[in-house]
């Protein structure tokens, strides 16, 4: 037995998980079927939304803040900030910007969460 708390929403409901049998994960404690299927999830298959930075030429400031356009597996969150090491984008930047497309071909995106006008 797991117990979880879910984030789905504000109420943070308290999970418990029982994964004896992967064909048959029972979830309880949950007010919503979010709940449920976040549990699932997170014990099948974590996934994240993955924040970080990304180097800006040319801009008011040189950094710009990044996130995944969704969540992608936990395991791969590692290897996938590995690729904003050498990337850097010419201002000005919009918020919504692709920064890196097809993250390890996942089909999530990193893409920036604010503007950066370029340096006057």
């Amino acid at each position: 037995m797991k117990e979880l708390i879910c984030i789905c929403c504000p109420m943070g409901c308290h999970l418990q998980v029982d994964d004896s049998d992967r064909n048959n994960i029972i979830v309880t404690g949950n007010t919503c079927p979010r709940g449920a299927k976040y549990a699932k999830d997170e014990v099948t298959c974590p996934k994240r939304v993955v924040t970080s930075v990304a180097a800006v030429d040319g801009g008011e400031i040189n950094m710009v803040s990044v996130k995944t356009s969704d969540s992608i597996p936990k395991d791969k969150m590692f290897e996938a900030l590995k690729l904003l090491d050498n990337i850097s984008v010419t201002a000005p930047v919009d918020i919504g910007q692709v920064i890196v497309k097809d993250i390890l071909g996942l089909g999530v995106d990193f893409v920036a969460t604010k503007s950066v006008s370029k340096k006057l």
